[in-house]
């Protein structure tokens, strides 16, 4: 029998627990690299015994550790997580996300579940996707190209078998194996729908012939889309999803782990980045990311203070505007000074008249700040995550007047010199 602990982003909530239990969840919020990891404080009650409050952080979801079953619910509820979610990562267009059909009542996991398959319903309905994939055999015939430097590499001058390289045209392609893996992932969660268990079972039994590949979270593979399979989009993309966010243990010691967890941190800096684009009507080789810059940024001349601002726009080797996104929860209203102070280095290094600082409504004040001396102006803006997905995404498109204002100061400054 599962014990159920019921949690809400940012809150705390009093729970009594063994010391097992305890070490069991502390155990699973230690930083982790390749895994999705709970966020948890948990500090025992003054005066209570065995009694603790346990606050988690920002990440959100649901995960099963040994007879523990954790769900975390998100501020903005778990539907609209999971819109927003799929929309940072270009799984649809706002207008089909109606489609999923998320269901109010359901686990989280089942809920994966049942849009999985309404997805692949959709990507299956003229039959799986087949492409040419690269092969290379020793065989006794000739097949497409023989590989010559191979043939004598490794058969010494024998005519037979031979190295051969050719295409076969198959559905044992990335696409598919997304799909089947994605499926199989949710199947080792405890899913308590029965239509969510016939679903990914039709799944699996449409996918029987496909290769069956474990994806770690941190290098779950994209797909190229063209006219030919971009009926495939929506499959693909909530089945990465899924394995990016997938917590999966296949024992830690003698205890497993399975769910599915998010970092709003994470989420939030994806989605303000791929809205702000759509809005923008720009790609990523121009508004970028992180960790997709043209160039190194440093403070200092001697190259020592390396910078990677969330958001920035950049024409060329030229930036004309920088930002960052900021979702994680503060004591005050009032904006952090390490924040600013961070911002404010972004724009000297990167020699612009200010920056912006887009926080997630209700957790900072709006204001404009204008820096003595450096005649800098540092904007923060707070982004209502409430409402549909259209609501939000008319929000940014407030925040995207922004963005083309400093950009456009930007360019008057230069042409001014």
């Amino acid at each position: 029998m599962m014990r159920p602990i019921n949690l809400k982003e940012y809150e705390t909530s009093e729970y009594s627990l063994s010391d097992d239990e305890k070490d069991l969840l502390l155990s699973h919020s230690e930083p982790d690299t390749d895994e999705a990891r709970l966020s948890l404080t948990i500090e025992p009650v003054r005066g209570a015994k065995d009694s603790y409050s346990i606050r988690p952080g920002a990440t959100v979801g649901a995960i099963e550790i040994g007879e523990l079953s954790v769900f975390i619910e998100p501020k903005i509820g778990i539907h609209h997580l999971l819109s927003l979610a799929c929309y940072a990562m270009g799984v649809f267009k706002p207008q089909e996300t109606r489609l999923f059909d998320f269901r109010e009542k359901e686990t989280l996991p089942d809920t994966l579940a049942l849009a999985l398959a309404s997805a692949a319903r959709r990507a299956f309905a003229r039959g799986l996707l087949h492409d040419y994939r690269s092969e290379q055999e020793a065989l006794y015939t000739v097949r497409g190209r023989i590989r010559f430097d191979e043939q004598i590499r490794r058969r010494f001058g024998v005519p037979l078998p031979v190295e051969v390289e050719y295409d076969e045209f198959t559905d044992d392609i990335l696409a598919n194996q997304l799909v089947k893996a994605a499926a199989a992932r949710l199947s080792g969660m405890r899913l308590r729908s029965p239509p969510a268990r016939k679903d990914l079972g039709w799944i699996a039994g449409m996918l029987e012939n496909i290769s069956p590949i474990e994806f770690p979270p941190n290098n779950v593979p994209n797909v190229a889309f063209n006219r030919l399979n971009d009926h495939y989009r929506g499959v693909v993309g909530l089945s990465r999803l899924i394995l990016r966010h997938s917590a999966f243990e296949s024992g830690r010691g003698q205890i497993r782990a399975t769910g599915f967890l998010m970092n709003m941190n994470n989420l939030f800096q994806e989605f303000v980045t791929q809205a702000l684009r759509e809005a923008l009507g720009v790609s990523d080789h121009v508004l970028r990311s992180d960790n997709n810059m043209p160039r190194r940024v440093y403070l200092d001349n001697t190259d020592r203070i390396r910078l990677k601002p969330d958001l920035s726009w950049w024409e060329g080797r030229m930036c004309r505007f920088v930002g960052d996104s900021k979702y994680k929860r503060i004591p005050h209203s009032h904006v952090p000074n390490a924040d600013l102070y961070q911002i404010l280095a972004y724009s000297t290094a990167l020699d612009l008249p200010g920056g912006l600082l887009i926080y997630a409504e209700g957790e900072a004040e709006v204001a404009t700040y204008h820096i003595r001396h450096s005649g800098k102006r540092i904007e923060v803006a707070a982004l209502d995550l409430s409402g549909t997905l259209d609501d939000v995404l008319a929000r940014v498109r407030d925040l995207a007047d922004r963005v083309r204002k400093f950009r456009d100061e930007a360019r008057g400054l230069e042409r001014a010199a």
